[in-house]
Order: structure tokens, then sequence, then C-alpha cells
């Protein structure tokens, strides 16, 4: 069976926004849809790499080609992070990435707590070659209005995993925040990478 895993950003958590309504949109196509709540749930502590790719790794199990992401904002990098740590070999079925981020807009105006946690972020490289051979498909969403991610944050998924590139006009972060409830177009993604 074809297994989806939605990986929530920054203080978020599985009944957020659009997430219950993508799991039980997926669900009704057939596939089994987990959304784990990250250690920085409900924003009740910062997010660091290690404990997200450990509960990544926990709740995937043995990851195939019957696997597939979505990721939301951090949760896009928490999978690249986790998929850089498998066997080379592996292959899953790919990913979609939602208003994912390799740089921000307006770090200088975050909390000094909020620019301190997001650095491991922005500066611990990832290995997108291998990220690209364990995922060779990808989807990767973003909005002309996004507060958080620059523009060219969708040039460079393009270049470094090949992703196809969808930019909706509107939208914000795609979070509670924007009050985004479905997204019909991340759904769409993985019914044409899963093909």
């Amino acid at each position: 069976m074809k297994k989806v895993f939605i990986i929530h950003g920054w203080g978020g958590h599985p009944e957020e926004g659009w997430f219950p309504w993508a799991k039980n949109k997926l669900e009704e196509k057939g596939f089994e849809v987990h959304v784990p709540a990250m250690p920085d749930a409900h924003g009740k502590e910062q997010p660091e790499i290690g404990s997200r790719v450990n509960v990544i790794r926990e709740t995937v199990g043995t990851p195939d080609d019957n696997t597939y992401f979505i990721g939301h904002s951090i949760g896009c990098q928490s999978i690249d992070r986790y998929l850089e740590t498998l066997s080379p070999e592996t292959r899953i079925g790919g990913v979609v990435y939602v208003a994912g981020w390799l740089t921000l807009k307006g770090l200088d105006d975050y909390e000094e707590e909020d620019r301190e946690a997001a650095k491991p972020w922005l500066e611990t490289p990832i290995d997108f070659e291998k990220v690209r051979t364990i995922s060779p498909k990808s989807v990767a969403i973003f909005t002309k209005d996004d507060p958080f991610v620059d523009p060219g944050n969708a040039e460079f998924y393009k270049e470094k995993l090949g992703s196809k590139i969808v930019i909706l006009e509107s939208g914000g972060h795609l979070n509670d925040e924007s009050g985004t409830k479905e997204l019909p177009v991340a759904i769409e993604a993985i019914e044409e990478i899963s093909k």
C-alpha cells in the first residue's frame, strides 16, 4: 500500500490548517496517511534537526518506493535531512514540498531566539545529490505572497532536486495564519508522482 507522511512546519501540529483535509482526501484515494507530531508541535520548543529526523525515522520504519512525503515549511527540510541519512540504495516514491525554504525573508526582524533556532537549518549543508537519487520525483509548491519564503527558493528546488515547480498567485505561507484549510494542488502533486 502507498503511504504518505505529512511533516508539519515550525511550531505546527498534525491538526493544523490543511493537514486533516489532506489526510482525509488521500485516504479516500487509497493511501495510508500519517501526520506525526514533531517535537516542536504547538510551539512547545524550537525545531531541532536531530530530533525531527528521529521522529520521521521512527514513524516511517523502512521506506520503499511506495513511501511518499508532503512537507510544509521547515517540514520540507526535515524530510530532506531524513532522506540524506538513508542508505544510498534506498528509493522512495517522491516528495511534495509546500512553502519549503533554504533561505528566509526578513531574518533580521526575527526574535533572537528564533534566529538562533533557524541558524542550523540555514547553515548545515544537505546532500541534495543523494536526496535527489533517493527521491527522483518531487514537486515544490510556492506562493507569490509568502511572507517568509524568498522566491529564489523555487529556483533552488528546481536546480538541486529537479522538482517540478508550482507557484500560486496567493496563499501566503499556506498555513493557519493564511487561512489555508484545503490545498488541492498538493493532492494533485501526490497523484502525479505516484502514477
